[in-house]
C-alpha cells in the first residue's frame, strides 16, 4: 500500500493553530536576532554617522587589529571564560542540589515557601543587587564595616580589593540564579518514574542510595543539555552583573573586566562603532565554535546527550 506525502500547503492548513501560536516568537527572533546581524558589517568599516552603515568606508580587518594591539583582548577573554566556567559549575551544583532537596521535602507548605523564597531573587534587577552590595560592603557606612568597627578591628575596603570580587561575583550570580535554575531540574526529577523509588524502598535503599542511583542518573540528560546551552554563551558575560556591581572602578577592572563591559566602555569613551562591532563579532564567533566543539565531544561520548 502506497502513501502519498502531504503537500506543504496541506500541512500548513492542518497545523495552522500551532503555527499561529509559534508566529509571535518567530517574529520576535527575526526582528531582534536576525535583522541586527546586518550590523556586523560595521566590524569591517570606519563608521561615520553622516554616511550611515553601508555608506561608511571599508577598513578591512583594521578594527580587529586595533582590538588585538590594545593588549586587552587576552585579559578580558580570560576573565570572561573563567567567570563563566565558575558560574556554570557552581551554579549547576547548587541548582541540582537544591532541586534534589526540594524534591525530598514532604511538607507541602514549607516546600512552596522554600521555592518562592529561592525564586524571588531572579526578579530583582542587578541595580537593586548592586545597591544591596554597596550597603553591605561600603567602607564608611556598610553593614560589614560597622560590625567590624564594633569589634574594634580595622575596616575592610572591599571596593579597593580586587582579590575579593571574584568570590563576591560568583556568590551574587549563584544566589540570583538559584531558584530559576532549580525549577528546570526539579521538573526533570518530577518526571522520574516513581516505581523505581518504590522498588528501591522494597530493596531497603536509604535516601542517599536513591539519590545516587536513581535521581542523579535520571537527570543527567537534562544536566548535559543545560551544560551545552551554558557553554554556548561562555564568551558572553552578564553585563548587568559586572557593570552594576563594578562600574568603572579602575582598581577592580584587571580582575573583573569582561568582553561586554570592555566593549561598552570603549563605545562610551571613543564612540568607535567599528571597534565595538569587531569585539562583538569576535565574541559571537568564539561562542559558536565553543558550542560546536562541546556538542561534538558529547556526541563522541554519548550521542543521546548531544543537542543535535
Amino acid at each position: 500500500m502506497q502513501y502519498k506525502s502531504k503537500s506543504f500547503f496541506r500541512i500548513l492548513r492542518e497545523n495552522k493553530i500551532l503555527l499561529l501560536m509559534l508566529l509571535p516568537a518567530t517574529i520576535f527572533t527575526i526582528i531582534f536576532s536576525y535583522i541586527p546581524m546586518g550590523g556586523l558589517v560595521l566590524a569591517f568599516k570606519n563608521y561615520r554617522y553622516a554616511d550611515g552603515i553601508f555608506g561608511s568606508p571599508w577598513v578591512g580587518f583594521q578594527n580587529f587589529r586595533f582590538l588585538i594591539l590594545s593588549g586587552k583582548l587576552w585579559p578580558i577573554t580570560r576573565n570572561t571564560i573563567l567567570y563563566n566556567l565558575a558560574f556554570i559549575v557552581v551554579g549547576m551544583v547548587f541548582q541540582v542540589g537544591f532541586a534534589i532537596i526540594l524534591s525530598e521535602i514532604k511538607g507541602r507548605r514549607f516546600k512552596s515557601f522554600a521555592q518562592s523564597s529561592m525564586f524571588l531573587p531572579h526578579f530583582i534587577s542587578w541595580v537593586v543587587v548592586a545597591a544591596i552590595a554597596y550597603n553591605i560592603f561600603s567602607f564608611e557606612r556598610g553593614v560589614l564595616n560597622n560590625f567590624v568597627r564594633s569589634l574594634n578591628l580595622d575596616p575592610i575596603n572591599v571596593y579597593n580589593n580586587p582579590d575579593i570580587w571574584p568570590f563576591l561575583l560568583i556568590f551574587f550570580k549563584t544566589w540570583k540564579g538559584l531558584g530559576y535554575g532549580s525549577v528546570v531540574y526539579l521538573a526533570a526529577i518530577t518526571g522520574i518514574d516513581q516505581e523505581m523509588y518504590e522498588a528501591a524502598d522494597i530493596d531497603g535503599a536509604n535516601i542517599w542510595q536513591k539519590i545516587n542511583h536513581i535521581t542523579i542518573p535520571s537527570i543527567i540528560p537534562t544536566i548535559m543539555i543545560m551544560l551545552l546551552l551554558a557553554l554556548g554563551g561562555i564568551f558572553r558575560g552578564d553585563f548587568g552583573l559586572f557593570y552594576q556591581l563594578i562600574g568603572n572602578n579602575n582598581i577592580l577592572l584587571p580582575k573583573t573586566d569582561i568582553i561586554d563591559t570592555f566593549v561598552f566602555r570603549s563605545l562610551m569613551s571613543s564612540s568607535d562603532m567599528g571597534m565595538a562591532s569587531a569585539s562583538g563579532m569576535y565574541q559571537s564567533i568564539v561562542c559558536f565554535l565553543t558550542i560546536l566543539f562541546a556538542n561534538h565531544c558529547v556526541k563522541k561520548v554519548d550521542p543521546d546527550y548531544a543537542l543535535y
